[in-house]
């Protein structure tokens, strides 16, 4: 019923007035501030949304305005996009965390007029780039802490808008009366909203949406999953990035579901268990965090605690799947995951928030598959997807019963995939973007003379399940001097799924063996360090210790063992590694926004160790810039070991292959 009536609607505002007279009374949105969770009905939004339209309409802002969004997951700046969408304004959201430059160079090029921001954090960050942003003329912020002494002939407030523009509807009906009028003469094929990439490859692009086909790709997933109003999701993923603007924002308003806001980014974890939200999204990264709390947490349990734990995560991995999968499973099996359940899968999926998981998704990067299948072995439905900024997100989909760890599902209803001689991933999405903004040279790059989007992923479809199985970027993917197949993700997913390994990047492209560099994770490794008298002063002193070395040096070798066991992947074994000084941060440029390895810039950074990787060298010194939390920028020096590692002998099973 939802997705039939969400095709009538081709706007978000639309969809919010629908959801208010279909879903009034139903949550719509949940906050939790000071330690309360507030919540707003459909009702209840429409009404706020609509006077901090009206309020933004007093200000000046216009069909086709843009309006930059910037913070973290509150009510009010989902209202910000909410309010702007009303308007026929462009709202352009930009991550919380962007430093100074990054968020000038998107306000400069996306040519906001305005800017809805979280607290005085953003407002200072804008301020110190304004001579950069000459069109900028207001900003309208949630947070007033800090702000009593600023000059507000620019500033204004969320809330006294809202309560200055409802006065004025009181006073005034036709305000409200113009307002609805613009909504319902919105145009589905009107731009709705403008994503930045996250700038993997270079300079971020503004991808343009329209909500027509934004709500009609929603739509195909709400029904595909029959998420519906009863529903919740945690809202804890950047505004900035697709997966949140899709996941909560258009699936939200499609389904009528509840979108509830973490306190903070900190917090996100604990509100979780709070919320216990029945639709849910990780990205890989987030799945490995959780896995190293765990893992932390039973390293300090008693002894028979510890062997409970084991013992039955070892009963989940033999029968977890085909249970989940409702596939015959033998009468022992079912007992013992029975009572695996009762004193292990469930208090575990209590403590980290899934309980009520019904349907849950992994993307934004390929997940290692020990990872995934841990998750499915406790009962979890995880899944993944594929997908772009350029696709409104949803390429292909898992369905419930066809998971499969190497795949990430067929085609997603309405899509189209091809792949090219060349062996890149092709696809028509009903979501799939207008173009990029100003950028027509870079559109016309982007897209086959037939109209398909090119990924530049490397892919294929796997014979047996019919499902697409994605390599790795096809420009990363390259091959040893001997010919050896070279994915990097693959390698580097592998190391990843270790607590101890929290970032990987691989090196072996035209040469004659693979290498890595890693970053241990400091929770888990200062866990480790702590249990084991282990001093240190600082994550360099500790990311350099010989124990810490040896601990890496076992994880390499379980890799290696692994790789050695795969015909095409024997060959591309890791024979020297190297614990970095540093941890990789996107305010270095070295990850970006959504926590991806721009692996061209480490290497043009970190030169001096790759070349001692490959001259036979044991250390290498190295000198990186790093930039503060202030934005304060410094330097960090030190002298960085490489160790050797053992080839696996190749089964011989492998060889006669």
């Amino acid at each position: 019923m939802v997705p039939d009536a969400a095709n009538k609607a081709d706007t978000f505002p639309k969809l919010l007035m629908r959801n208010a007279k279909s879903f009034g009374d139903r949550p719509a949105m949940r906050h939790k501030d000071l330690g309360i969770w507030q919540t707003w009905t459909w009702a209840q939004v429409l009404t706020e949304v609509r006077a901090y339209a009206v309020g933004l309409h007093r200000l000046g802002l216009k069909h086709g305005d843009t309006i930059a969004i910037v913070g973290s997951n509150r009510p009010k700046l989902y209202w910000s996009v909410m309010a702007a969408q009303m308007l026929g304004a462009i709202p352009v959201p930009v991550y919380a965390d962007a430093v100074a430059d990054e968020l000038a160079y998107v306000l400069a090029h996306a040519e906001v007029r305005f800017a809805a921001v979280e607290d005085q954090e953003q407002i200072d960050k804008i301020r110190s780039v304004s001579e950069r942003l000459p069109k900028l003329e207001r900003m309208i912020y949630d947070e007033k802490r800090g702000l009593r002494d600023y000059d507000h002939a620019q500033l204004t407030s969320i809330d006294d808008l809202i309560k200055e523009s409802k006065d004025a509807m009181a006073n005034d009906a036709s305000l409200g009366a113009k307002l609805d009028a613009g909504i319902a003469a919105g145009k589905g094929i009107d731009p709705s909203i403008i994503l930045y990439t996250s700038g993997t490859t270079g300079t971020s692009k503004g991808v343009v949406l329209t909500g027509k086909g934004s709500i009609n790709a929603a739509a195909d997933t709400v029904a595909f999953d029959k998420l519906n109003e009863m529903d919740e999701a945690l809202a804890y993923l950047p505004l900035a990035w697709v997966g949140d603007h899709y996941l909560n924002y258009a699936q939200g308003l499609v389904s009528g579901f509840c979108t509830a806001c973490p306190e903070s980014a900190e917090t996100a974890m604990s509100d979780l268990r709070e919320i216990g939200p029945s639709f849910y999204f990780a990205p890989p990264r987030t799945l490995e965090q959780l896995l190293t709390r765990v893992t932390i947490r039973m390293e300090d349990a008693s002894r028979v605690k510890r062997w409970l734990f084991n013992y039955f995560i070892g009963v989940a991995r033999r029968y977890g799947e085909s249970i989940l999968n409702r596939k015959p499973t033998p009468l022992k099996g079912r007992l013992l995951y029975a009572l695996g359940n009762v004193l292990v899968y469930a208090p575990l999926k209590n403590v980290l928030g899934l309980s009520r998981v019904r349907v849950a998704y992994t993307a934004g990067e390929a997940i290692g598959p020990d990872l995934f299948a841990f998750y499915r072995s406790l009962g979890l439905n995880l899944k993944q997807l594929y997908g772009q900024t350029e696709a409104f997100l949803y390429v292909t989909a898992q369905p419930d019963g066809e998971i499969y760890s190497d795949t990430v599902g067929p085609a997603c209803p309405n899509v189209d995939i091809r792949i090219a001689e060349s062996g890149e991933v092709l696809f028509k999405s009903p979501g799939m973007f207008t173009g990029y903004f100003k950028d027509d040279a870079k559109t016309a790059e982007a897209m086959t003379a037939d109209g398909y989007v090119k990924t530049g992923d490397a892919g294929f479809f796997d014979e047996k399940t019919g499902h697409l199985k994605i390599i790795d970027r096809a420009k990363d993917v390259g091959k040893l001097n001997d010919g050896t197949l070279f994915p990097p993700k693959y390698i580097e997913n592998k190391l990843k799924f270790y607590p101890n390994i929290r970032e990987v990047v691989a090196y072996g492209d035209k040469h004659d063996f693979v290498t890595v560099m890693l970053n241990i994770d400091l929770t888990a490794v200062g866990s480790w360090a702590e249990r084991n008298n282990v001093v240190y002063a600082s994550y360099q002193e500790l990311a350099g210790h010989p124990l810490v070395y040896d601990m890496m040096e076992k994880h390499v070798a379980e890799v290696n063992r692994s790789l050695a066991s795969e015909k095409v992947m024997a060959g591309a074994q890791i024979k020297r590694f190297l614990v970095l000084h540093k941890e990789l941060d996107p305010d270095d440029g070295e990850l970006t926004r959504t926590q991806k390895v721009r692996r061209g810039f480490i290497a043009e950074r970190y030169a001096p160790l790759i070349k001692a990787f490959y001259d036979g060298s044991k250390e290498a010194d190295i000198s990186t810039e790093v930039t503060f939390e202030d934005g304060r920028k410094g330097t960090i020096a030190a002298r960085v070991k490489i160790r050797d590692m053992k080839p696996v002998p190749v089964p011989v099973t492998e060889k006669a292959a």
